[in-house]
């Protein structure tokens, strides 16, 4: 398959057929699959007019549309040079504290730069995956915090039972918009969007189960924000940020799930944080080889304690 622009023309015969049915019949012979097709929409590859597209849209015929094919997703992970915050290592894993902005493993759209890429340059991994060597759990682009790493294969098997069994400690610290009760749990199921694929959503009547304990730690303005410890009993993607948002709680600057705070002075600390408001803060697990207990926790990166600071600091 190639990549870069491909242009497409509507036939007659595609005039009021969805776009997104149109572009993926019209290339599939190309090579180009359904999920491809999704993708590109997301991230606005598909245009008409240098206007982007919607999936749902229905053309006429004569109009010209733009596919702007990404890049295939790297084959190999390899090595580079990037600094790595490590807090623990031994022969068989090591736990980093991941900075937020930054890719856990190599995929379509992100063939560098990642934490896969700079724990290869920073310790040998003995795996059986190309790409995603050792990585046994992941955390969002962008949220900081732990995140372990297996650097053999007896330590991912043993790692991955241990998530599998949900016998991992994972806390993370939030700030959200307004306050929960003192302390709540969410227990839904959870699964992809119907028409966003590249969100997920607790409103499915078919999924897998997520639950998520909260505990509110402080509250700021007049109760107009709080702080939060997130503890997953389950880990599905996006699992806190889904659990809050579609409680009336949405992350401070989560631009996915969340939306733009109505107060200013809320609107303005989003603003400059740039990035969801969300810490991966504990980890603790026993180590899947020695038996040993481990337990660790990161304080939280500057970007969050200013954040957190302008809001004790709100006006009333």
């Amino acid at each position: 398959m190639t990549t870069g622009p491909r242009l497409v023309v509507v036939a007659p015969e595609d005039e009021g057929d969805r776009l997104d049915k149109v572009l993926t019949r019209r290339l599939v012979a190309d090579g180009v699959s359904r999920s491809l097709v999704s993708q590109c929409f997301a991230d606005g590859r598909v245009t008409a007019g240098g206007v982007a597209r919607k999936p749902s849209e229905r053309p006429r015929a004569g109009l010209v549309v733009t596919v702007d094919l990404p890049a295939p997703p790297p084959s190999v992970a390899l090595a580079e040079d990037i600094a790595l915050d490590v807090v623990f290592e031994d022969e068989h894993l090591l736990v980093v504290d991941k900075p937020a902005g930054m890719v856990v493993h190599p995929a379509r759209g992100h063939d560098h730069g990642t934490l896969v890429n700079a724990v290869l340059h920073h310790a040998a991994v003995e795996d059986l995956d190309p790409v995603r060597p050792g990585i046994v759990h992941r955390i969002d682009r962008d949220t900081s915090g732990l995140l372990v790493v297996a650097r053999t294969r007896a330590a991912r098997d043993g790692l991955a039972a241990l998530f599998k069994r949900h016998d991992v400690e994972r806390s993370y610290i939030a700030l959200i918009e307004g306050v929960p009760h003192t302390s709540m749990t969410f227990d839904t199921l959870h699964g992809r969007h119907a028409t966003d694929r590249k969100r997920y959503t607790s409103r499915v009547t078919e999924g897998r189960r997520a639950v998520t304990h909260v505990a509110l730690l402080e509250t700021f303005a007049n109760g107009r924000a709080s702080r939060l410890r997130c503890t997953l009993e389950t880990g599905r993607t996006h699992q806190i940020r889904v659990h809050l948002s579609e409680h009336g709680f949405p992350l401070l600057g989560d631009g996915v799930y969340g939306r733009t705070p109505r107060d200013p002075w809320l609107k303005g600390i989003a603003a400059t944080l740039g990035r969801q408001a969300l810490h991966a803060a504990v980890l603790g697990f026993v180590h899947p080889v020695t038996g040993a207990a481990l337990r660790f926790e990161s304080p939280l990166p500057g970007d969050l304690v200013v954040a957190v600071e302008s809001l004790r600091n709100a006006p009333k």
